[in-house]
């Protein structure tokens, strides 16, 4: 358990932490001068006889004003709250504002130590006690037990030191969901290991010889030695304080600094310059305008920005809102972390905030649906201490959802969300809705507008069938934009496989229709067709042009033109160029040969090697690999052709 001190200025936190562990934490030249703490400290002292598996980590923060953001960059990693207070001054401004920034970060576990009883009557000690207890019924830490003691007398240090090893014995719980992230917050070089950084886990683990990532940066370094709780350890968990000796090309001291992240999930590395948060607002603070400036204190973080509120213009003192925080510099924080929010001055704290989402639209930010799907995201932070069940997202998300907003990016949710694909998927399919993937697009539909899509479709196809009865169905591409066009085309691909196993869809090559839809052409196109195929079976590899077509045979060019088209709607042959039909089979060969020649050469099938291969000038091999690129089969990478769609069909 680690516990940090808070409270004003000269009440003698360093004082107690030395008197609990015999650990001075004051480390730095100016504050062994001045006597007074600047930069948070740490103890881990020795269990008592009997207690050897509980573990028991001290910080100890400072406490006066102008080092509030020296105290929140050592709160981030408290688990617990050990607050200060002097019996002769009382309570004073920072034990409220520690106070307060404790609350926000989450913290809810306290103890009051009442120090220099030694120096007052009892009266006052019997004063300052209920004075206190009032004060803690109006925050998060009501009820919290109050230890009169002396640091230098020693007297009331024992009851304190049993409780907290006490509590040490058992824990808060705490759970491993997401990947391994630690906000640092001191870096410095050891002689004989090279640079060491040091901050509390906050997700995930991590273990000797893992490859962790830097950032903002992106630097990667090998986990060369790893400290936890100031002992040597092979694996370190959420809530523990470790050091982690890096190795690695470019890891020097002065590209590290306090605020940076240690993880191992590359997709935290983009800038974050806009989050969407669910704000707090003090009782005590000032009402909140629309685009205040504000300092904002994330993990061991601190950078500037502004506050767009998405619901109202104004926010009145204690009260709560979705908002945007637009940064003037990026922070990498997922759902779920806490801000710490301070006046544009940095005098005050303000508020806090919970981010909801990291990458939130550019626009469109207060429309009802958005804000509805926010909610959804607050719920699930409110859901208990223990792992989040990310089913209740999705069962939760379609219960009164406008249609537009019950599909779900599964890829850029597990993003914000800091955790596994899969993971998403498999909590979407047990609130039974329907998960599509294809390579790096993964999305989720729910069950209701799943249905809706396939009633829109079929109902589009029968009235398509119903004016046009000689078209074999509907291009594939062109039905996804008409019934699904913010899905993107590569997994519409996969929901169209799951409607055909209901058996009212088939698929006719590159068309999409009803099964029970039959298409033909008339009785004279049907003969025109079996006077015009064997001249494009006779030349597979440069079919005759329509205008060559037209004068063997004496018919008219639009004749021809039109007969051809309607044998494309029917999927016997493709047009390639304006006067140019393939036909369907030759197609097909053409896409299989592209396909070899694509896996003979890492450049992709070229045009040359496709020339060689087909035996007809440069120009038409062009125009060909040109079609396929058209038509999302292949795409063009420098003078080669890759094949992007191995799925499509051309018979």
């Amino acid at each position: 358990m680690i516990v940090g001190t808070a409270g004003h200025v000269d009440h003698g936190k360093t004082s107690l932490i030395h008197a609990l562990t015999g650990v001075a934490t004051d480390r730095l030249k100016e504050e062994l001068a001045r006597g007074l703490t600047i930069e948070a400290g740490y103890a881990y002292p020795e269990p008592p006889p009997g207690q050897a598996g509980a573990v028991l980590g001290f910080i100890d923060v400072p406490g006066h004003e102008r080092f509030v953001a020296n105290m929140l960059s050592g709160a981030v990693g408290m688990q617990a709250m050990l607050l200060v207070i002097a019996a002769d001054d009382g309570i004073m401004p920072q034990t409220l504002e520690h106070a307060r920034i404790l609350e926000l970060l989450g913290v809810t576990q306290a103890w009051v130590a009442l120090t220099k009883i030694d120096r007052v009557a009892p009266v006052r000690i019997d004063e300052v006690r209920r004075e206190i207890a009032a004060w803690l019924d109006t925050t998060a830490f009501t009820g919290a037990p109050i230890f009169p003691l002396s640091s230098v007398t020693g007297v009331g240090l024992k009851p304190l030191e049993s409780t907290l090893w006490a509590q040490a014995a058992r824990p808060l719980p705490i759970h491993e969901a997401g990947r391994f992230r630690l906000a640092v917050d001191r870096v410095f070089v050891k002689p004989g290991a090279g640079v060491v950084v040091t901050g509390t886990v906050r997700s995930g683990r991590v273990a000797l010889g893992d490859t962790v990532r830097l950032l903002p940066g992106g630097m990667d370094a090998r986990v060369r030695g790893l400290r936890a709780q100031d002992r040597e350890v092979d694996l370190a968990r959420p809530g523990e304080r470790c050091a982690i000796n890096l190795s690695g090309s470019g890891i020097e001291r002065s590209r590290l600094a306090r605020g940076n992240w240690v993880v191992t999930s590359a997709s935290l590395a983009a800038d974050r310059t806009r989050l969407d948060v669910a704000l707090d607002w003090l009782p005590e603070a000032p009402a909140l305008r629309h685009w205040t400036p504000v300092h904002l204190h994330h993990g061991s973080a601190h950078v500037t920005g502004r506050v767009a509120l998405l619901e109202a213009d104004t926010l009145d003192a204690g009260g709560s809102a979705l908002a945007q925080l637009v940064l003037d510099s990026p922070l990498q924080a997922v759902h779920g972390d806490r801000i710490v929010i301070r006046d544009h001055g940095a005098s005050r704290t303000l508020g806090g905030a919970r981010v909801l989402d990291v990458a939130p639209p550019r626009r469109g930010g207060r429309k009802p649906d958005r804000l509805s799907w926010l909610g959804r995201l607050r719920e699930v932070l409110s859901e208990g201490a223990g792992p989040p069940d990310w089913q209740l997202l999705f069962s939760r998300r379609e219960e009164g959802s406008p249609p537009e907003m019950t599909s779900v990016d599964l890829a850029a949710l597990a993003v914000n969300l800091d955790v596994p694909v899969d993971d998403l998927q498999r909590s979407a399919s047990a609130a039974r809705w329907l998960v599509l993937s294809n390579q790096a697009e993964h999305h989720a539909l729910a069950p209701t507008y799943e249905r809706s899509l396939y009633d829109d479709a079929t109902e589009r196809l029968a009235s398509i069938h119903e004016l046009e009865p000689a078209m074999r169905g509907v291009d594939i591409d062109r039905l996804r934009r008409m019934v699904a066009p913010r899905l993107p085309a590569d997994l519409f691909r996969p929901l169209l496989e799951h409607w055909k196993a209901r058996g009212d869809l088939a698929q006719h090559g590159p068309f999409v229709a009803l099964a029970s839809h039959t298409a033909s052409l008339s009785a004279q196109d049907e003969k025109r067709w079996d006077t015009v195929r064997p001249l494009l079976v006779a030349q597979p590899c440069d079919p005759p042009r329509v205008r060559d077509i037209a004068g063997q045979l004496g018919w008219a060019e639009t004749d021809v033109r039109q007969l051809l088209h309607d044998c494309a709607l029917l999927g016997d042959v493709y047009q390639l160029r304006h006067d140019h039909f393939f036909l369907a089979s030759r197609v097909s060969e053409l896409a299989a040969l592209i396909q070899q020649l694509d896996g003979e050469s890492p450049a992709g099938a070229t045009a040359a090697a496709f020339r060689d291969r087909i035996g007809c000038g440069r120009k038409l091999a062009v125009a060909i690999l040109e079609f396929f690129d058209r038509i999302g089969f292949t795409r063009r990478v420098g003078d080669g052709h890759k094949v992007i769609r191995k799925d499509m069909l051309f018979e």
